[in-house]
């Protein structure tokens, strides 16, 4: 999902991979960054500790670069049917 937005947007996608152990560290906590995982645009934490909707990560980056919020997907008829 994350380069896909990348290459759809002008916006630097940077992607951090440790042990879990390296993000429970006094020296992690240091840095104020949000705890794993984790998605940031800008300062802004979108999300911290759990995964993130395509669509919600969409919209918070076209925020970010002061564009229009994208059209919502239209669902399927399984989406519609298990409510995803």
């Amino acid at each position: 999902m994350m380069p896909r937005l990348g290459q759809k947007y002008d916006i630097e996608i940077e992607t951090m991979s440790k042990p879990i152990a390296a993000y429970q560290t006094d020296e992690y906590f240091e840095l104020d960054l949000p705890a794993a995982p984790a998605v940031m645009v800008g300062e802004e934490i979108v999300v911290e500790g759990t995964d993130v909707a395509e669509d919600k990560l969409e919209a918070v980056i076209c925020q970010h670069l002061g564009l229009p919020a994208p059209e919502p997907r239209k669902k399927g008829f399984l989406g519609r049917l298990f409510g995803g």
